[in-house]
């Protein structure tokens, strides 16, 4: 099973049942169910994704190119498939192995690294070497933003230190990826301009709320919509030059040009409605009525988790998908994940259970989330565990381990953003 330690944590029908429905919905995010579904190679080299045909004898060379945490997966499959096409390619991921045309690079997350940096210049090279005759095959993830590493006049630790910042005090993924586009040489459709002219078709696993094109991976293969003016206001309202002790932070404009992205597809192949779906047909097989909160989700992790369960209902699986923040006020360790589920357990009543858990398996930690109940209450009280200071603290990961009710899976291949899920009896 996905979920590694699924027989321990289901002590009770209730547990049992929703981790079964949050299985399910690991279970659909397969890369290689998600590659199958939307790519397919047909006799004389005409390839077909997700309803666009390419016939591959008319490009001269072919280069693959991965980013993000589903990249090598995804990277892998499509090589089996299209075989001699690919002339080259690069995958730049948290995880790899050695693949046979492309290049496997394995680089950090969510801090970048001079390992990054490497990689994305060899990404760098491979698309200025491009030309009109040439296909550019793309696979873009999340966690694109954190890996792929080439910042405009700043260093790649001071770049990150004020991304860090910005998670601290509660900043959107959407405001992030703002100035992580105006701060970097790759990102905010720097790609496709570095590819120009040649054809780049661009796989794009969504990790965004509403497949938001330009915020995904930062949007490396789309055309902006903000502007150097957007991420100084980002900048400022949460002062985060101050914070990092900088005088000032250039910023430079993205490409707006729409000739660099007249050659460009982007097909979002996956995203965080293909798990809603399936965790509610396996909530309809276990005799619950499934109903889906939002499928774009955002705002405070607290919040999130008093609106979930204040919202569910008798017999209902109540689902929600998206991106939570967390504001940082403590020295603990957590995700958003384990943070929303620590601060349902105030809300939660005897007859609930609440599980939200990050799709790649990876809460900032390696817990993949947490799973919470009345049970969670009375192990903590009998250790004599306050659930308020561990909030407080921020300190959601060192709570669940203590109690023992992480979900574990080890990191996935994959990556649409993070799911949740309160049962009620």
């Amino acid at each position: 099973m996905i979920i590694q330690n699924f027989a321990r944590l289901a002590t009770s029908k209730l547990r049992r049942d929703a981790l079964g429905i949050i299985e399910a919905g690991f279970n659909s995010i397969n890369t290689r169910k998600i590659i199958d579904a939307n790519v397919s190679l047909h006799r004389g080299g005409l390839l077909k994704i997700k309803g666009n045909w390419l016939d591959l004898k008319n490009y001269r060379r072919i280069y693959l190119i991965g980013i993000g945490k589903a990249a090598f997966s995804s990277v892998r499959v499509l090589e089996n498939k299209l075989r001699d096409y690919i002339t080259d390619g690069i995958v730049l991921d948290i995880y790899g192995a050695p693949l046979k045309k492309v290049k496997s690079m394995v680089g950090t997350h969510p801090h970048a690294t001079e390992t990054n940096v490497s990689a994305t210049r060899q990404i760098i090279g491979l698309l200025e070497s491009a030309k009109e005759e040439d296909l550019v095959l793309t696979v873009i993830t999340g966690g694109g933003s954190a890996l792929l590493c080439s910042p405009y006049k700043i260093s790649c630790e001071l770049k990150d230190r004020i991304v860090s910042k910005l998670w601290e005090a509660g900043a959107s993924i959407q405001e992030i990826n703002t100035v992580r586009k105006h701060l970097s040489e790759i990102k905010g459709g720097f790609f496709a301009k570095l590819a120009y002219p040649a054809k780049v078709v661009s796989l794009i696993f969504s990790d965004v709320p509403g497949d938001d094109l330009d915020m995904i991976a930062s949007g490396p293969t789309v055309l902006d919509t903000t502007t150097v003016e957007d991420a100084a206001k980002i900048l400022g309202k949460y002062n985060v030059l101050k914070q990092c002790n900088l005088p000032n932070c250039d910023l430079q404009e993205t490409p707006k040009d729409p000739r660099y992205f007249q050659r460009v597809a982007n097909v979002v192949v996956a995203n965080n409605r293909i798990p809603l779906n399936a965790m509610s047909d396996m909530a309809k097989r276990l005799g619950y009525n499934p109903e889906i909160l939002s499928s774009e989700i955002k705002g405070e992790a607290k919040d999130i988790a008093k609106r979930l369960v204040l919202n569910a209902k008798p017999k209902t699986a109540l689902f929600a998908a998206g991106e939570t923040t967390v504001k940082v006020i403590g020295k603990g360790k957590g995700g958003r994940n384990q943070h929303l589920v620590l601060a349902a357990l105030r809300h939660l009543k005897k007859d609930q259970a609440i599980v939200s858990v990050n799709s790649d398996g990876f809460d900032f930690t390696e817990h993949a989330g947490a799973i919470g109940d009345q049970e969670t209450l009375e192990k903590a009280k009998k250790m004599k565990l306050s659930t308020e200071k561990f909030f407080k603290e921020c300190d959601s990961f060192n709570f669940f381990e203590k109690v023992g009710d992480a979900v574990e899976t080890g990191i996935l291949g994959t990556n649409i953003a993070d799911f949740m899920l309160v049962l009620s009896k």
